[in-house]
C-alpha cells in the first residue's frame, strides 16, 4: 500500500519548491528590473524611428509631434505592463511561467522566424535528446554493468583500475574531453566533422539527411559516453558493495547461496533506488544538454540556445528553459517517491 498522505506532503513540498525557484529565476533573468528598463528603451527607440520614417507626421507642428510621439509610447509601455513596479510584474511573470505561458523572446528567433519562447524550446529540444539523452541512457547501461562486475572482485585489479579511472574522469570536465576529442579525431585524424548538426548544404534526400546528421552526432556522443560512465560505474560499485553489508545479505551467505542467485535475490533490489534515482534524473538533467560541451561542437541543442540567451540577455528564453526543467525535476522526483515504496520494503517499514 503506497503512504499516501506522505506522497502528497512531498507533492506539496516541491510545489512550492517550484514556485520559489520560478520566482528567483525570474527576478534574476530580469536582472531586478533592468531588462524591462532596456525593453522600455527599445520600444521608445522603435516608435520614434517609425514616426520619424512617415512623412505626414514629419509635416505637423513641433509641440503636437512631441505629444503624439509620448502617447505613443506611453500605450505601447502600458499595453506591456511596464508602467508597474517590478515587484507586481514580478508577480505576472511569476504566474505566467508557471502556467506555461512563455510569451515571445526579446532577440533570439526560430529558424522558421517565429519569436514565441515555446516554439524556439520545441525546435532545439529534438537535438538535445538525440544526443545528451541517448549518451545518458548508454553511458548508464554501461556504467551499471561494469559496476555490477567490480563488485565480483573488491579490491582486486580491475577493481582498482576502473576506480583510478573514474577519479581521473570524475575530476575534468566533458567539456575539456570535447575539446581533445575535437582536436584528435576530427581536426588531426579527420575522422570526424569539426562540428555541427548537418552539412552545409545539406543532404536533400532523407535517408542521407539522417546519416548525415548521425555522422556529426558520433564524436559528441562517443565523448559524452566515454567522459561519463566510469564515474558511474564506480557509483554503482559502491551502492551495491553497501548493500552486500547488509546483514539479510550475511544471512543469505550463511545459508550457503550462491553468490549469483545473492546478487540477483538479496544485493539488487534494495540497490535500485538509489541506481535508478540517478539515472531518472540525470535523464531529466539531460534535456538541458550541455552548454559548454554543445558550444564546443557547435550542436543546436537546448545547451547551445541556453548560451545565445544569456549571451543576448534574452530573459524568457533563460525562463523558458528554467521552468520547463523544473517542471521535468520534479515530476521526476515525485514518481521517484512511488518507486521507491514499491522498489524497497526498508522503506514502506520506516514510513
Amino acid at each position: 500500500m503506497l503512504p499516501v498522505k506522505y506522497l502528497a506532503k512531498r507533492a506539496l513540498i516541491l510545489g512550492v519548491t517550484v514556485v520559489i525557484a520560478t520566482y528567483l529565476t525570474v527576478v534574476i533573468a530580469n536582472a531586478g528590473g533592468l531588462i524591462d528598463q532596456i525593453l522600455s528603451s527599445q520600444i521608445r527607440f522603435e516608435i520614434t524611428q517609425s514616426l520619424s520614417r512617415d512623412p505626414a507626421f514629419s509635416r505637423l507642428p513641433e509641440d503636437v509631434r512631441e505629444k503624439m510621439l509620448e502617447e505613443r509610447i506611453t500605450n505601447a509601455i502600458k499595453a506591456k505592463g511596464l508602467d508597474q513596479p517590478f515587484i507586481i510584474r514580478s508577480f505576472i511573470y511569476l504566474v505566467d511561467a508557471l502556467t506555461l505561458r512563455l510569451g515571445k523572446a526579446l532577440v533570439l528567433k526560430s529558424n522558421a522566424g517565429s519569436r514565441e519562447v515555446a516554439d524556439i524550446i520545441l525546435e532545439r529540444l529534438p537535438n538535445t535528446i538525440a544526443l545528451f539523452t541517448t549518451a545518458t541512457i548508454i553511458y548508464s547501461i554501461i556504467g551499471i554493468i561494469i559496476g555490477l562486475y567490480m563488485t565480483r572482485k573488491p579490491g582486486g585489479f580491475f577493481d582498482r583500475f576502473m576506480a583510478m579511472v573514474a577519479v581521473i574522469t570524475g575530476v575534468i570536465p566533458p567539456w575539456f574531453f570535447a575539446i581533445i576529442f575535437l582536436l584528435i579525431f576530427a581536426f588531426y585524424v579527420r575522422l570526424f566533422p569539426l562540428g555541427g548538426f548537418v552539412s552545409v548544404p545539406a543532404p536533400s534526400d532523407p535517408l542521407l539527411f539522417a546519416l548525415d546528421v548521425l555522422y556529426h552526432m558520433a564524436l559528441p556522443l562517443i565523448t559524452w559516453t566515454i567522459a561519463l560512465f566510469p564515474y558511474w560505474a564506480y557509483v554503482v560499485r559502491n551502492i551495491v558493495i553497501q548493500t552486500y553489508g547488509e546483514d539479510f545479505v550475511t544471512i543469505a551467505k550463511a545459508k550457503g547461496l550462491s553468490d549469483d542467485k545473492v546478487l540477483r535475490r538479496y544485493v539488487l533490489r534494495p540497490s535500485m533506488p538509489p541506481i535508478i534515482t540517478n539515472v531518472a534524473l540525470s535523464l531529466v538533467f539531460s534535456l538541458q544538454g550541455a552548454l559548454i560541451t554543445e558550444v564546443v561542437f557547435n550542436w543546436p541543442g537546448i545547451g547551445y540556445l541556453l548560451n545565445l540567451a544569456i549571451l543576448s540577455t534574452d530573459a524568457p528564453i533563460v525562463i523558458g528553459i528554467t521552468v520547463i526543467t523544473a517542471y521535468l525535476l520534479v515530476i521526476t522526483v515525485f514518481i521517484l517517491e512511488i518507486l521507491y515504496s514499491i522498489l524497497d520494503p526498508r522503506i514502506r517499514v520506516a514510513r
